[in-house]
Formats: structure tokens, sequence, C-alpha cells
């Protein structure tokens, strides 16, 4: 029977990062994951790109991550926010000291780096395509049966298998959970003019329009969230038709535009655990939390579970505790609850806001940008939950190992 210190099912990027990182410090880790590593990282799987934080991409560099990122991404320099295409928007540019307020990486660069990393470092074991078809969980520690045949033992188990998670199911651990009347559909154009690193979220009643900016500087991708009874028909529409519903909803700021990827879809949800620990067992990311797309933040609180877990898990260690301690689950509790309530409950509350039909709800909605737009300190604020530099942050994200 093989042993570990941490097993981690699920080895997306917040699973699979998890085990880079505890594994940079010594921690004996083992990722079980059922998808086929070619298919994985292969050009089709995952056509979506993730908004990463200043803090995240900080936490990357540090566990070796960023050096195979190296001209992947695109730096978000200014966000432009808008209720439509009305004037009143929100222009968020950060002073030139204070760097970037985040990088647009596309979801298959960030797998194949995570990919390259996880082949560098010792101490992680990677069983895929694999999964767990026993889980026996008690006091003493946590054992597995493979599909493959093998029996493996650990002291502390991590979910980090998504939004349905069968091991918080099996914990009984409850979620507040409902889906959006949306759907979100997602590709990327070509554009005439370019970006210039800006990031541009329009809000209309059927759902935001979110560009964000690719490489080179005429690529946007979009995620168009549109009311889910109407997105088989949009997606059915013709490359030209569905090109002319985009610029007008665009107002042509962008010039000519094409097509420069598939479209798909892809069904909005929310949902949230009571919480997050169980005897022997964390869940992070998306087995612990998910939220509407609106703020690019999803991945980021995934990554911000990363940074804690790791800094809970290594200094415990040290301190000669069991990875498992129920003292040290108690502190990964506390340390993330709050945020990833506060930061659920803030998307969805912005979600229904500019989702109010009306000519009166679209004023007030003006209203607020345009006193958001004047007020420096609130405007601060939203930049540092964008550079994802709100709260108590794990050294993690602050580029520094524990």
């Amino acid at each position: 029977m093989q042993r570990f210190d941490v097993v981690i099912l699920g080895g997306g990027l917040v699973g699979l990062t998890l085990g880079i990182a505890l594994s940079r410090h010594g921690v004996q880790c083992a990722v079980i994951d059922p998808a086929d590593p070619v298919q994985a990282t292969a050009a089709g799987f995952d056509g979506r790109v993730s908004a990463i934080s200043s803090t995240s991409f900080a936490m990357l560099q540090a566990i070796g991550v960023g050096k195979h990122l190296e001209g992947k991404g695109c730096p978000i320099d200014r966000i432009w926010v808008s209720d439509g295409l009305e004037p009143g928007a929100l222009d968020f540019v950060p002073d030139a000291d204070d760097g970037v307020m985040g990088t647009m990486f596309p979801n298959r660069d960030l797998r194949v780096a995570l990919a390259q990393t996880a082949a560098e470092v010792e101490n992680l074991t990677i069983f895929q395509p694999d999964r767990a078809v026993h889980v026996d969980r008690n006091a003493d520690g946590v054992t597995l049966t493979l599909q493959n045949g093998a029996t493996i033992h650990g002291a502390l188990l991590v979910a980090a298998e998504g939004r349905n998670s069968p091991t918080r199911e099996a914990a009984g651990i409850n979620t507040t959970r409902w889906q959006y009347k949306h759907t979100a559909m997602v590709t990327a154009i070509d554009h005439e003019v370019p970006h210039a690193n800006t990031a541009y979220e329009i809000f209309y009643v059927g759902g935001p329009l979110a560009l964000l900016p690719m490489l080179p500087g005429t690529r946007s991708a979009v995620v168009w969230t549109v009311p889910t009874d109407q997105a088989p028909a949009m997606l059915k529409l013709s490359e030209r038709a569905w090109l002319a519903e985009m610029q007008k909803r665009i107002g042509g700021f962008l010039g000519e535009i094409s097509l420069a990827g598939p479209r798909s879809p892809y069904p909005l949800g929310f949902h949230h655990a009571a919480r997050i620990t169980d005897t022997r067992l964390a869940l992070v990311g998306d087995s612990a939390h998910a939220i509407h797309p609106i703020a690019g933040q999803g991945l980021n609180l995934g990554f911000r579970d990363v940074a804690a877990l790791v800094e809970v898990l290594v200094e415990g260690m040290r301190l000669g505790l069991d990875p498992g301690d129920a003292q040290l689950l108690a502190r990964y509790q506390r340390w993330r609850g709050l945020d990833t309530m506060m930061t659920s409950v803030a998307m969805d509350g912005l979600v229904r806001l500019f989702d109010i039909p009306g000519k009166l709800p679209s004023l007030v909605r003006r209203a607020g940008l345009a006193a958001v737009q004047r007020t420096s300190p609130l405007k601060n604020r939203f930049m540092a939950e964008a550079r994802g530099q709100s709260g108590a942050l794990p050294r993690l994200l602050a580029g520094e190992m524990v």
C-alpha cells in the first residue's frame, strides 16, 4: 500500500495547483484524476479563458508554474464597466506603479503549464486516468481503492472534483444552490481595433457581455450571457448573423469583427457549501463554491483556497501535527469560510442588480456606476478585489513560499 500525506481527488486547475504547491514543501501528495491526460490538454477540451488576478499569478510564479506561462497571457491594464452602451461607465485604470490587475490566459495553456510543472516536482504522484472506486475515511486516516486495483492511504483527503463533487455529497455536506436562467456563450473574436489590454463588461437585461483581451492585440475572448431559453437559437445562428447580433451589443467600437473560435454553451449556476471540512476532508475550488463568472473571480477563489490550505498544512506539519488534524482543518474553515461567503453573496447580488428590467433600475445602475467612478476609495476597493488583494492573504498569494 502506497502512503501519502495528502490525497487530492481531481486534477483540474485547482487540484493540480494544490498538489504542486504542497509537493514544493516536501508534502507527499497523490492526485487522482479520471480525465485522459492527452485529451485534457487538447485544444478543444476547454475553450474558456480565465482572468488570473495578480496575487494568483504571484502564487503560480512561486511554485514554478509561471515560467511555463511566459508569453501565453495578456495583461489586463484597464477594466471598462457599463450599463449597456449608455454614458456613465466605470473606467478602472491603475496607477503606473500599481501593476496590472490581472492576466488573461486560455484554460488550455494553464492546464499545459500545470502538467509540465507537475512532471518536474518531487513528492507528487499522479494517477491519471484513474478514479477512486472506494473510499474509507475515518479518524485514523483515509484509505482508497483505485480503479486500477491499487490501494493507497493518506492522512488527509482533499476534494477538488468540481461543482458536482461526489465526495462532498458522500460527506453529507449541504449546499445552497440554484441555477441562473442564463447560459454563457463562450468563443473568441478577431477585431479591427486593438483592445489595448482592456477588459470590457457590458451589462444588459438579458445578461452581461464580457470582452476579454487576448494575444495578439486584435483578439478578444467573449463570454456572452443570454437567457437560457434563447441560447439554443442564438447558437444555431449562422456565423454572419451571430456576429451581427454581437456587433449590435458592442456598438462597433472594435471595428469589423470575425469569429476566431467555436461557440460553446455553459449553463450558469451558484452553489456554496455549508462547510468546507469534515473528518480528514477539505474542499477546495468548485467543490466548495461556484459563482457567476460576472467578475472572473471563480478560479481565483479556488486559488485562494489552495494558498490558505497550503499555509495551514505546512505550518501544522512543521509543528509535528498530522495534516488531517482537526485543529488544522478548523483553521482552514475559519480562514476561507468568511471570504468565500462574502465574495459569493456579492457576485450573486451584482448579477441580480443588473438583471432587473425597466427604465428606473437602469437609471439607478448608471447613477451607481457614476458614483463609484467619482469616488476614489470605492474605485480602489474594486481594483484591489480584481487583483485579489483583499482580506487576510496567505503568503503564497504574495509570491512568498510558506
